[in-house]
């Protein structure tokens, strides 16, 4: 009875034993993060997510501001004075503005006045201006009803022979070209941003075989043992993307980072005529909740290509190794 005792509490230690081996075995991962040049593939990742996340945040802010350049055309107009010999100024730029504001379709018409306009020319001719010196033309902002905007051709009728040297500028022919110009940046920064994410895959596709070059007789063992290639693959997969989430998330944080301080810095810096000419044209260089939410979706896409770039190099890998497997028998 003693004896019997004896042995069966040796088996449950041996039981006990080989349970531990099965978990240990079990929780033990295939692809060992100590054989793969983990940190220099996050590192790579984090750039390749940077350098996307900035291509996409400069093509959202080109693709807003040709939105809001379109959007000019049909708000505003600008009437061009000339300054010549014996003409009052400053009756011809209440007068012009008088005529514009009779037109159906024009919801005011304000007069830049001098200060703005020396603003407008200090970039060029410095500050403390005296824009009575020069000639310099002065400009009567039109804004129009864009449901219902009037008639440009009859306002130039009108305004022409009271004002010889006023002008008509709908702002059409720059504001296109400004458009295709933005249009062409925005298709490049894509083509550039499609060649960034493949160039992503391409350095997974390489990691993952030099991986499995290192772990090759491991993997080779478990297939011929009956392991399913579906858990060998599971196992790449899974180490491959937290690696790629890893990277993407510190390069799409810093992405964000650099966005948050432009933004700031241009905000900081609206009272310079430098900056004046840079909102214009670009606005404030923020690039609004869709740019950040496109940051986020970049990161989850590269981290995702990551790991099914991964998987299917395995998948291709153990394909190979069936097919080779009867020329070594």
């Amino acid at each position: 009875m003693t004896d019997l005792s004896v042995h069966h509490v040796e088996d449950q230690h041996a039981g006990k034993a080989a349970t531990t081996q099965r978990v240990q075995r079990k929780m033990a991962p295939i692809v060992p993060a100590q054989n793969i040049a983990g940190r220099a593939l996050v590192l790579v990742i984090a750039i390749m997510t940077f350098l996307s996340c900035l291509t996409f945040g400069a093509v959202t802010l080109v693709r807003d501001t040709a939105s809001v350049w379109e959007n000019q055309i049909s708000r505003e107009a600008t009437i061009q004075i000339k300054p010549i010999d014996g003409l009052d100024m400053e009756a011809a730029l209440a007068q012009a503005s008088q005529i514009a504001g009779e037109f159906p379709g024009v919801k005011s018409a304000r007069i830049v006045d001098r200060d703005a306009t020396a603003r407008l020319l200090e970039p060029w001719l410095g500050s403390g201006l005296n824009i009575d010196d020069l000639p310099v033309p002065r400009l009567v902002i039109v804004t129009i009803d864009e449901n219902n905007p009037p008639d440009f051709a009859a306002m130039r009728a009108a305004i022409t022979p009271k004002l010889p040297s006023a002008a008509l500028d709908d702002h059409r022919t720059w504001v296109d070209r400004l458009v295709a110009m933005a249009r062409t940046t925005v298709t490049i920064g894509i083509a550039v941003l499609a060649l960034m994410l493949s160039a992503t895959v391409l350095t997974v596709v390489f990691a993952t075989r030099g991986a499995m070059a290192g772990n090759g007789h491991i993997i080779e063992v478990l297939h011929f043992v009956g392991a399913e290639a579906r858990f060998i693959a599971r196992e790449f997969r899974h180490h491959f993307l937290v690696t790629g989430m890893k990277g993407a998330a510190a390069g799409g944080a810093a992405a964000v980072l650099v966005f948050i301080v432009f933004s700031w810095w241009s905000s900081r810096n609206m009272a310079t005529p430098e900056a004046d000419q840079a909102t214009a044209l670009f606005g404030n260089f923020a690039i609004g909740s869709a740019g950040y939410l496109g940051v986020v979706l970049m990161v989850l896409v590269i981290g995702a290509l990551t790991a099914a770039t991964s998987h299917v190099t395995v998948v291709t890998y153990l394909s190979d190794i069936d097919v080779r497997q009867p020329d070594a028998g």
